[in-house]
């Protein structure tokens, strides 16, 4: 090849003789890793004999390929030696120099063939590689004792070493209940005791889930590497394809039984993340929960409530570590890779004439410790590799480009540990890296072009490309697309660097000097609480995120809906009036401003005077108590669907907000009441049942400084047009814990019996909510007010289950019967019974799951022709 050949595949002016620049894109690695990656997750769920067969397909395919392309190559180079054969005349000597030049031209536009079918055949080797290694990790899962002992949830007694930190689930709503947040942590068996005594030696790996209880602060301390004995019973993997052969949950809810402890790294690892979590103890509520997690993972102190606003903001990635995280240290230490062979070198080792070779060496050192301190997570690997193989590079001086270093990292990562392969934070890692150094600079050009400065146009591009390529994984995950995912990126994005430098400084001198380490974290706390302000910010806004088709055809659908932005962006943007008027749209779409939603949508309807919120299984009422103030009754399961409707509704103040029982579906959506209103009083049921959660409305509560109030019998309020009357529980209990009205019936001892009932006068409008009464307290209500009026609207109890009292319904006789109800719940709520009950009265019967949000209207004047009740849907 010429000197002109060179510089031309270089694809820069100085071409490959300038060892100062990136090279060339160079995507032919990226097949290989593409393929393996596909075979490791495919085969990790596959039976073994289809593995197999994928394997053997794929190699056989490759040696046929890999023949067929020699053959070609011999064949070609036997016509060009016939070509160009001796013992011509002198006279010839053109002639045969035009017969070489056509075979030389004939050889290239074979190669090209060939050059395809080599690289089909590595693609497909790769595969097989993938396939393989999938298939042998899932075989050694799957042998020994552990796997078949799980079967039958054998209860066994076992050592185990250690392998990953205690990582604390989110509480869920399910029914009535909110699932307790556990421990997971990652084990590896080494010794088993079986039922029949037996003693087995193995390594395999189990995940042990730690009940909730006193002690689960000792296993959240647990360091990797650390040997406990164990003892309990083994189940199933909670999911095809694990990683762990079984599920091991511990007997009891005492500390760990520690044999053995962990290894001098992991102590040393463990002294930095607790030198941190001491630096950042006087730190505001937020970044004392975020700075640690940014820096190195640690997030058990991110609330619930904080990791939903990042959830929201599309911010998730700041909140663990992450490659960035690398990426940034690398870059102080070395300067950007590009500029590292340069005379002029930027970055903290040349300024302190530290040698290239020495720089990069001490890069790889940074990198290995950085893999020890923050876990070996899949995004940390991966830009363990990355970085790694950039630093051989620089070291040897190596011409680089970093894609062929991303594929690299992606094909040994998935042949070393298979179970990648299906890592939804390896897949968006990777996606986000390919995105910045592929479409971002294009991106970025073209907004250069158009006028937008150079910083601004590479945050912007950097930002919507990274969006547009994991948002479709993301779906996949959560069924819902973020609106501010970009600018949220953006704004935050400033923030990331000073606040991980200061906050790994602080690490590294907590051990040593922690008043300086404590400086250094308030000072980091800054930047750090500006990203949490723009994650709660974003998230609060009431087109923060919409809903999306989940599973694959969700995903399908929002990646071609992408594409086709891509692709009619370059003429959109040669329109400004089209231009303006979309992002008048998304500004919009995410303001969500109420005059315009209700022009849009008729939602909310003029003069409402109560409305049922959809929040799924669970309660949330509101009644209108003036221009943008509304009386809430309980707070539903979920903090963002009850913050979507009070918007929608326009209420920015809660006088009161009633909480008719402790039960999560009524509870557990607080926060979303709380968040940006004005809330005067929380006012409660006398029965403090579940404990865990009465703790959680007292805690909430006391966070917003909110004050708590016990609802009496016989209580009576008055906002305005609007009064109400408490009829039950009957026998509240006092402050100090005596009934308050001895003579009016036992104490509920069951939390629905203890449900806040109230009778509500709204204007000439009635109103009966029962919460979530069973037939036994209904009887009651009846006994203590057996001449209760008919009623206009009847909040049915219990989200309309069977078990209903037929003369209270009867005595309440509603026009309209209101029903609370989730969509595919596996209660069977409404029961069919009771719905042929309320109509065979007379009522008309509305349900959330299929008439969604409801409101009812009605003139001052009292129940007549204005009366209307309508669903959203």
């Amino acid at each position: 090849m010429s000197g002109l050949d060179v510089h031309t595949a270089s694809g820069r002016r100085l071409g490959a003789s300038d060892p100062r620049q990136e090279g060339p894109l160079d995507l032919r690695l990226v097949p290989p890793a593409m393929a393996a990656w596909a075979g490791a997750a495919l085969a990790l769920s596959a039976p073994g004999r289809w593995t197999t067969t994928g394997v053997v397909l794929c190699v056989g395919a490759a040696m046929v390929l890999l023949a067929m392309s020699g053959a070609s190559a011999t064949r070609a180079l036997r016509e060009v030696s016939a070509g160009t054969g001796g013992g011509a005349a002198e006279g010839e000597g053109s002639e045969r120099s035009e017969d070489r030049e056509g075979g030389e031209g004939a050889v290239r536009g074979r190669g090209r063939p060939r050059a395809t079918a080599t690289a089909t055949a590595a693609a497909l080797l790769c595969a097989a590689a993938g396939a393989a290694s999938a298939g042998l990790h899932g075989a050694d899962v799957r042998q020994g004792p552990v796997h078949g002992l799980a079967q039958r949830f054998a209860r066994v007694e076992a050592e185990v070493t250690v392998t990953s930190d205690a990582r604390q689930t989110r509480p869920r709503v399910r029914g009535d209940r909110s699932t307790p947040a556990s421990l997971l942590v990652d084990a590896e068996i080494t010794r088993l005791t079986g039922p029949d005594g037996a003693v087995t030696r193995l390594s395999t790996p189990v995940l042990l889930i730690v009940s909730p209880g006193g002690s689960t602060g000792q296993w959240r301390q647990l360091l990797p590497s650390t040997q406990l004995r164990v003892g309990g019973r083994l189940a199933p993997p909670l999911h095809g394809g694990e990683r762990s052969a079984a599920v091991l949950r511990p007997e009891g809810k005492g500390p760990p039984r520690i044999i053995g402890p962990p290894s001098f790294l992991q102590r040393a690892a463990g002294a930095l993340r607790g030198g941190l979590r001491q630096a950042t103890e006087r730190l505001e509520p937020d970044a004392r929960a975020l700075l640690p997690g940014l820096v190195v993972g640690d997030t058990s102190r991110v609330t619930p409530e904080l990791h939903e606003a990042f959830t929201a903001a599309d911010l998730t990635h700041l909140m663990a570590v992450s490659g960035a995280n690398l990426a940034i240290l690398l870059v102080l230490l070395i300067g950007p890779p590009g500029t590292a062979l340069r005379v002029e070198r930027r970055g903290v080792a040349p300024r302190l004439g530290i040698p290239l070779r020495l720089t990069a060496l001490l890069g790889g050192g940074l990198t290995l410790a950085f893999v020890i301190v923050c876990r070996p997570e899949p995004s940390v690997l991966r830009a363990a590799v990355c970085g790694l193989i950039t630093l051989l590079a620089i070291g040897t001086g190596r011409r680089r480009s970093l894609i062929p270093a991303l594929a690299a990292a992606v094909l040994l990562l998935v042949l070393h540990d298979p179970w990648m392969a299906r890592s939804y934070g390896f897949v968006l890692s990777v996606l986000a890296t390919g995105a910045l150094l592929t479409i971002a600079p294009k991106w970025s050009e073209a907004l250069r072009r158009r006028g937008v400065p150079p910083r601004l146009a590479e945050a912007l591009a950097a930002a919507a490309a990274a969006q547009a390529v994991c948002a479709p994984v993301v779906v996949l995950l959560a069924s819902r697309v973020s609106l501010v995912a970009v600018p949220c990126n953006l704004l935050a994005e400033f923030a990331v660097a000073p606040a991980t430098v200061l906050g790994f400084a602080a690490l590294a001198l907590a051990p040593v000097a922690m008043p300086v380490a404590e400086l250094l974290a308030r000072i980091a706390g800054w930047p750090t609480g500006w990203i949490a302000t723009v994650a709660r910010t974003g998230a609060a806004l009431p087109g923060a995120e919409i809903d999306w088709p989940d599973g694959g055809r969700g995903a399908v659908l929002l990646a071609a809906l992408t594409a086709l932005v891509a692709l009619f962006a370059r003429r959109i943007v040669r329109h400004p009036w089209i231009c303006s008027a979309a992002a008048l749209l998304l500004v919009l779409a995410v303001l969500r401003p109420v005059p315009l939603t209700r022009v849009l949508t008729g939602w909310p309807p003029q003069g409402w005077a109560f409305a049922m919120c959809d929040v799924g299984q669970g309660d949330a009422l509101v009644l209108a108590a003036g221009k943008g103030a509304g009386v809430v009754v309980d707070a539903g399961p979920d903090p963002s669907l009850v913050d979507r409707c009070l918007h929608e509704l326009g209420i920015t103040e809660v006088p009161i907000l009633v909480l008719t029982h402790f039960h999560a579906d009524h509870v557990r959506g607080l926060p979303g009441v709380l968040r940006g209103r004005a809330v005067g009083a929380i006012e409660t049921t006398s029965l403090d049942e579940p404990p865990d959660q009465v703790a959680f409305v007292r805690r909430t509560a006391a966070g917003a400084r909110v004050p708590l109030v016990r609802a009496a019998p016989g209580e009576r309020r008055r906002i305005g047009a609007l009064d109400w009357r408490v009829l039950w529980p009957a026998n509240a209990m006092g402050a100090d814990g005596r009934a308050a009205d001895p003579g009016a019936g036992p104490v509920p001892l069951e939390p629905n019996d203890a449900s806040v009932t109230l009778y509500v006068r709204a204007g000439g409008l009635t109103l009966l909510l029962l919460g979530d009464l069973e037939p036994t307290a209904q009887q009651g209500l009846l006994r203590r007010y057996p001449a209760l009026p008919r009623v206009d609207v009847l909040k049915v109890a219990h989200h309309g289950s069977a078990h209903q009292d037929p003369a209270l319904l009867r005595s309440a006789h509603p026009r309209f019967a209101l029903v609370s109800v989730g969509r595919d719940n596996p209660y069977g709520h409404p029961a069919s019974r009771t719905v042929d009950a309320l109509e065979a009265g007379g009522a008309v019967v509305l349900r959330t799951d299929t008439d969604g949000a409801i409101a009812v209207t009605g003139g001052e004047s009292g129940a007549g022709p204005g009366l209307r009740a309508v669903g959203r849907s």
